[in-house]
């Protein structure tokens, strides 16, 4: 067996399908398959209607929640989840185990033995029109290794889609997307956007002349950029069938559109021009909330492929 692959199941119909997408992932890395879930304990129950005053105090619960009951209802859930797993993928070994503690906390933890995660785009308690809930946001940011979030419906065909903007910080998601293209057998699109507000002006050839671009210079850099972000994996993967696409554009409309016919999209969780301190950049984010296919966000440090 060679590495792990960790998913969080909630009950939510999208963890179930997060838990077939990782059963497949485990099978195509040859590695084992861990299904966890988070028991939150002790529980509170807010009351749906507020008292005078704005506040909800607690009030008793409408079920059984005692711990022993909570357990024996986590422990069938994750039992379910690895049976649909084995389903999808019978050679897989497949483990489980329910965690007591917050979900973030505990996927959080989960992710630093693991080369992958995989969670699904909202859980229980989603809000409408949010594809990508609060664990699945947080998780890609506070990760410690390429975290995958999985939508519900999504085509099974397809390329896989790069966001590449040439920062070293990308690295790891150019690699990551390389290698997932290689094992599933597709062909890679590799994307990067640019406007005349996020490409760096080229030097001029003559330091006397003025600072400015000539017609097509900045159009050119970037094809440049693209073309040397990706020279070292092409030579790694020869087999992989790379698309280079340069989009003079926004770069989340352009990873959003390409992502309509993908079957997955990959990302860098910050990029060119990201902030000190920021752990998730804004294209990640959109793209994580918006894309029509599952998406991987590859963090540069300590990424695992």
């Amino acid at each position: 067996m060679r590495g792990l692959v960790v998913v969080g199941v909630d009950g939510a119909e999208s963890s179930f399908a997060a838990v077939e997408a990782a059963a497949r992932e485990a099978r195509a890395r040859g590695a084992g398959l861990r299904v966890v879930h988070a028991l939150v304990w002790p529980v509170t129950y807010t009351l749906p209607r507020p008292f005078p005053g704005g506040t909800s105090p607690l009030g008793p619960p409408p079920m059984d929640l005692s711990e022993d009951r909570l357990r024996e209802t986590a422990g069938g859930l994750v039992a379910e989840a690895a049976g649909r797993a084995r389903a999808v993928a019978p050679d897989v070994e497949v483990s489980h185990a329910v965690v007591t503690g917050e979900p973030l906390t505990v996927l959080e933890a989960e992710s630093r033995a693991a080369d992958l995660v995989v969670v699904g785009a909202r859980g229980l308690g989603g809000f409408v029109g949010l594809l990508a809930g609060s664990t699945a946001v947080h998780l890609v940011a506070h990760g410690r290794c390429p975290v995958l979030v999985v939508r519900e419906q999504s085509v099974a065909d397809g390329p896989v889609v790069l966001g590449v903007d040439g920062s070293a910080e990308g690295e790891s998601a150019v690699e990551f997307a390389f290698a997932t293209a290689d094992r599933r057998k597709a062909p890679l699109v590799a994307v990067h956007a640019w406007t005349t507000w996020n490409a760096p002006l080229p030097a001029p050839p003559d330091a006397s002349a003025p600072y400015a671009n000539p017609p097509g210079a900045l159009a050119e850099e970037e094809e440049t950029l693209l073309a040397e972000a990706l020279a070292g994996c092409r030579a790694r993967y020869p087999d992989v069938v790379v698309e280079r696409r340069v989009v003079h554009g926004r770069t989340r409309e352009a990873l959003i559109d390409a992502s309509r016919s993908a079957q997955l999209m990959v990302v860098g969780a910050r990029g060119r021009g990201g902030f000190a301190g920021l752990l998730l950049g804004s294209v990640s984010q959109a793209v994580l909330h918006h894309a029509h296919c599952p998406v991987a966000v590859v963090r540069a440090a300590g990424a695992r492929h």
